[in-house]
């Protein structure tokens, strides 16, 4: 390892000392740390978005001290140690790029990805765990992203839409469902039931159309930001206050600024 990662390996320990250390980081434990370790791949994904490099390189290093905080937490508890993290992933790719490391060939990136998806079912198979299609998606993912995933497995055995059509009279079918739903006051239960299958069709919409839903969600949210802030902001140059304003002449303003923020290039 290099004498940058040695000391960040160093300043975890000492961190976590009882001894000194400091009294944050000695209260966690794999759990309470979990959500910073998703939050911060996030704001990977957001830095990477941004084009921001200086900022990627400071959010590739909040998720490599989450790394090591982990590390730190599973050698303290003889599990496993930073280095044993390394070795660990060093061995699974070499054992996962047959076709770099060893023999077999794999010439275009659609059999790199077979010979990846043969490689780790037989790690499955080795570790006597389920066979399933859809084995390796995690529980953890973002719902969207996990169905997107699973979709995705259930495709490669051809259990598929295979036109997108059939997809939005799929997407049709359950809007009628739901509307059913709310027009009969249904419980809350089949509300939430029929609204996880549109939001799951559409998912599947989104893989037919070789489209990331949680990017494409997550711009979507960024551009209702953009617009509503933009739309509080001309109010507040005339004087005046979103709260004291009808919902006609908000919606009159959002359609101004939304047409300002195109001529702008903005969107």
């Amino acid at each position: 390892m290099s004498r940058n990662t040695d000391r960040l390996i160093d300043i975890m320990a000492q961190l976590r000392n009882p001894d000194g250390g400091c009294p944050w980081d000695l209260e966690q434990n794999f759990e309470t740390i979990a959500p910073y370790t998703i939050e911060e791949a996030y704001e990977v994904a957001d830095a990477i978005e941004h084009g921001d490099m200086a900022e990627l390189r400071d959010e590739l290093g909040d998720l490599l001290l989450q790394v090591v905080f982990h590390a730190r937490m599973a050698e303290e508890e003889n599990h496993f140690t930073f280095d044993d993290v390394a070795d660990a992933i060093a061995n699974k790719m070499i054992r996962r790029h047959p076709h770099v490391f060893g023999d077999q060939d794999a010439d275009n990136p659609e059999a790199v990805r077979v010979s990846w998806e043969e490689t780790k079912a037989a790690e499955r198979r080795e570790k006597g765990q389920d066979s399933s299609a859809l084995d390796g998606v995690a529980q953890s993912l973002p719902a969207l992203l996990r169905a997107e995933k699973l979709t995705k497995r259930a495709a490669r055995v051809k259990f598929d839409w295979q036109k997108t059509d059939d997809i939005f009279a799929k997407i049709e079918e359950e809007i009628g469902e739901l509307r059913h739903e709310i027009a009969i006051k249904a419980p809350r239960a089949r509300l939430e039931d029929e609204l996880g299958d549109l939001l799951f069709c559409m998912a599947n919409l989104a893989r037919h159309l070789d489209i990331d839903p949680e990017v494409s969600l997550r711009k979507a949210n960024a551009k209702f930001t953009r617009r509503f802030k933009a739309m509080e902001n001309s109010f507040e140059t005339e004087g005046q206050h979103l709260k004291d304003q009808s919902l006609e002449e908000m919606e009159a303003r959002w359609q101004f600024v939304k047409q300002t923020l195109r001529e702008m290039g903005e969107e």
